[in-house]
């Protein structure tokens, strides 16, 4: 167990068997190789995952089955390996979430470039996924109409 420092959540206690390994970092963040996952409450369908090197960077994500029950892709044979991955059960997968103006009814995730996490030896990356139909601006939620 050890003490990690947060600008969101204050100092909390961090099992070493929950740290999210990024061996490359993650895109315009290569030198943040260790994260936690932490769900924002018992009831949402969102979650942080806070750097456990810088105290005020913490990501926001959701599993995208949630909003996007039809979101598939295939996870090349090279990433495959690189994580350890052996079977599609060890695969734990969440995308980015961005909240554009503040505005929660504008929020939007990236389907372009999922977090790939292997669970049986916690080891990740940032996958973009090449030639796919996916944006890194998918709407949560539909736009309201004007009127």
């Amino acid at each position: 167990m050890r003490k990690v420092d947060t600008v969101r959540f204050g100092e909390i206690d961090v099992e070493e068997d929950k740290v999210v390994h990024f061996d490359q970092g993650i895109p315009a963040f290569e030198d943040e190789h260790e994260f936690i996952v932490i769900p924002y409450d018992a009831e949402s369908p969102y979650y942080f995952m806070q750097s456990l090197s810088t105290p005020d960077l913490a990501f926001l994500l959701t599993v995208p089955f949630v909003f996007f029950p039809e979101y598939e892709f295939e996870l090349d044979d090279t990433t495959q390996k690189e994580l350890g991955i052996k079977q599609q059960e060890e695969v734990l997968l969440y995308v980015l979430i961005t909240i554009p103006g503040g505005k929660v009814e504008d929020m939007t995730a990236n389907l372009m470039a999922p977090v790939v996490i292997n669970t049986t030896n916690m080891h990740a990356r940032q996958v973009v996924l090449e030639r796919s139909g996916y944006t890194t601006r998918h709407r949560l939620f539909p736009k309201k109409e004007e009127g």
